[in-house]
């Protein structure tokens, strides 16, 4: 058996190597897809692979991994590195508690409900709330949908859905409520999906006409999608409005933040949520703008009676002791599940609320320098919009697929592109917050340099 301090050291130095190979090459040599067997061994074998071939594979795979922390990573909805953020996992994982019960999890279950309180006070829940943390924001969003359901059809949860109940959302919505309807027994075909306006959000007065609609034929309003950051354009629907409607029905309101849901934290542009506290649920991922590393979501419900009610289960043989507050297996969809609050609390606590401010507004902060570089340049067409950390444009009317496909094939950066209407064009996201200004116009700089050398391979 392997002994726990060598392979730390051996951690060690592979980690030494891997941010030396981070601050050469930020952007990894491509491995094509049908050629990855031949290139790396990842074969399990019968037989020990002796140390030093152990080590050489374990830091091939390393430096061939995608480096989302690195200054050229604009991909995804999550970027960077924080470094107490990642002291936090790494003890979670030493530690390797589950935490379903305070028998096993201890002062743990204390971090976990700390960040839950303090985020409920932000969002402008009362004392009857609470929350839990899930595998992501696609979770997030199956467990609104779940409370919503019950709450509207309380006898669903032993007997099935047996009504006809429909969930709204946006067109420019998660793409997990679809998958979450047909999980949670709504259907499918009984999402409604409602017009948003040419910035990306949701139009409250098509939801409205919807869901009046849909009584005449009698169906039964029963949930409602706000987004707080579309996965594109980063928009916000106006939660306010929306509450107005779902107020006056009844219905469900959940506010899928797991894009923007953390700018609770800060005060320049938490008006972008206005309205937060009238909603039923709130979800925000703690491992996009906060940058803890993956995954880190948390949901929060306004009364906790709806989270109990939907997810509790007794079971004498795992919840012995300490009562229902601190056994969180009663209130969580899994019963065994890491320990993901731990490495929000490091950093939390190592930066205060003031610090979580901070890294929130430096990513708005970065979207606005690019914005600032697009629009005093003609070779750019800019497609997004003030207050989002979404930067969607073109450049010089090059196909902006075929633009993002080079560019990542010939390791010079890495940055996705979008839809919205009948535009497509370059998402870049600037979500790192390690970044500096001087980060994001070395990505326009590397660009530009590349298209002006390689015109033949953006045909």
């Amino acid at each position: 058996m392997s002994n726990i301090t060598g392979d730390l050291a051996l951690f060690n130095e592979l980690v030494e190597a891997l941010l030396n190979e981070e601050d050469k090459n930020p952007v990894a040599d491509r491995i094509e897809a049908d050629k990855l067997y031949e290139s790396i061994d990842l074969s399990l074998n019968n037989s020990a692979m002796v140390d030093d071939e152990f080590k050489k594979v374990l830091r091939e795979v390393l430096v061939s991994t995608p480096k989302t922390a690195t200054n050229l990573f604009f991909n995804q909805l999550f970027g960077g590195r924080q470094g107490k953020a990642v002291l936090g996992d790494l003890l979670a994982v030493m530690l390797n508690n589950s935490m379903y019960t305070y028998k096993v999890a201890g002062p743990q279950v204390g971090i976990e409900q700390e960040i839950i309180r303090q985020s409920c006070d932000l969002v402008g829940y009362g004392a009857e709330s609470n929350g839990t943390f899930p595998t992501g924001g696609s979770m997030s969003n199956y467990m609104a949908l779940v409370m919503g359901r019950d709450a509207k059809d309380p006898s669903s949860r032993a007997e099935g859905v047996r009504k006809p109940l429909i969930a709204y959302t946006s067109k420019e919505s998660h793409y997990s409520n679809a998958k979450n309807a047909s999980f949670a027994g709504f259907g499918r075909n009984n999402v409604r999906y409602i017009e948003a306006d040419k910035e990306g959000r949701m139009i409250p007065e098509k939801l409205e006409e919807q869901i009046n609609k849909d009584i005449a034929d009698g169906f039964i309003p029963t949930y409602v999608t706000s987004t707080a950051g579309t996965t594109v354009l980063g928009a916000f629907d106006p939660i306010d409005k929306i509450a107005d409607i779902t107020e006056k029905h009844n219905i469900w309101l959940h506010v899928d933040g797991a894009y923007c849901g953390s700018l609770i934290f800060s005060e320049k542009y938490k008006h972008l949520l206005k309205g937060m506290e009238r909603s039923d649920s709130f979800s925000y991922n703690a491992h996009k703008m906060i940058g803890t590393p993956m995954t880190c979501s948390i949901i929060l419900v306004k009364d906790k009676k709806y989270l109990h009610g939907s997810f509790s289960n007794d079971a004498d043989y795992l919840y012995q002791t300490d009562g229902d507050d601190f056994n969180l297996g009663k209130t969580s969809f899994q019963c065994g599940r890491r320990n993901d609050a731990l490495k929000f609390w490091t950093l939390w606590k190592s930066v205060g609320t003031d610090g979580l401010r901070d890294i929130v507004d430096q990513q708005f902060y970065l979207a606005d320098v690019c914005l600032e570089y697009i629009r005093s340049n003609p070779d750019y067409t800019l497609y997004s919009f003030d207050d989002s950390i979404s930067v969607c444009f073109n450049y010089k009317n090059i196909d902006p697929v075929t633009l993002c496909t080079a560019l990542y094939e010939h390791q010079i950066t890495v940055v996705g592109f979008g839809s919205f209407n009948d535009d497509t064009f370059l998402r870049l996201v600037t979500i790192n917050a390690t970044n500096t200004k001087e980060d994001l116009l070395n990505f326009f700089k590397v660009m530009e340099e590349f298209v002006d050398k390689n015109p033949e391979k953006l045909v």
